[in-house]
């Protein structure tokens, strides 16, 4: 935790818009950081807890990010006066081709959560992914319309990164230079030959057969 800070930080983007990236900025800095919650809570039980959940968890940390966090900011807000927040923002064809590939089809409750029951996963549910992303980021908008020092729209792919970040928090020792940059396409793509080129050495892809 950054002695002497009591301000909340809380990071209201969805997922994919760059929130690693500002995860691990902010522990960087000396912010204690949390991300998801709810992934051992069945979906009844989490649509009916997770701002009560939410709020006990944010009372422990400085910052947090990922989801179901963009889903309360109306409850934070009211429970953490004075705290920050910033919405991660990404071109939403970007967005949803990322969350797509990262989930395919495969059913995530806390995809129902956000996106509806009948949207467990982005394949197959692309309107109403769209939809839910992009108003969610309106309806923050909206909201602190008149508030402008208390929200700040991060863009990582529009060059956003610590200078944007030291001016919203007041601090005048944030590093200089790159900022950084979580779990891109480029890292697992390289991350995922490191694992393969292993793999063939040991003889384990040719003997199973992975290669075709």
């Amino acid at each position: 935790m950054v002695q002497g800070v009591s301000m909340k930080i809380f990071c209201i983007g969805f997922q994919k818009t760059g929130t690693s990236s500002l995860r691990d900025a902010l522990s960087e800095v000396g912010y204690s950081v949390t991300g998801v919650f709810g992934r051992d809570v069945e979906l009844r039980e989490l649509r009916e807890t997770y701002i009560e959940r939410g709020l006990s968890i944010a009372e422990q940390y400085d910052a947090v990010e990922d989801m179901p966090w963009p889903l309360m900011f109306r409850e934070l807000d009211a429970a953490f006066p004075g705290a920050k927040f910033i919405l991660t923002m990404r071109d939403t064809d970007r967005w949803y081709h990322s969350i797509a590939s990262h989930f395919g089809a495969n059913p995530y409750h806390i995809q129902q959560l956000t996106y509806g029951e009948d949207a467990p996963a982005p394949v197959g549910h692309e309107e109403r992914y769209r939809e839910v992303y992009e108003a969610h980021n309106a309806a923050v908008r909206e909201y602190f319309s008149d508030r402008p020092n208390d929200l700040l729209e991060f863009w990582l792919e529009r060059g956003h990164g610590w200078d944007e970040l030291a001016a919203f928090l007041g601090r005048c020792d944030m590093p200089t230079g790159a900022f950084v940059h979580t779990n891109s396409q480029s890292q697992r793509m390289s991350l995922y030959n490191r694992i393969r080129r292993k793999l063939d050495r040991m003889g384990v892809l040719s003997y199973s057969g992975m290669d075709g």
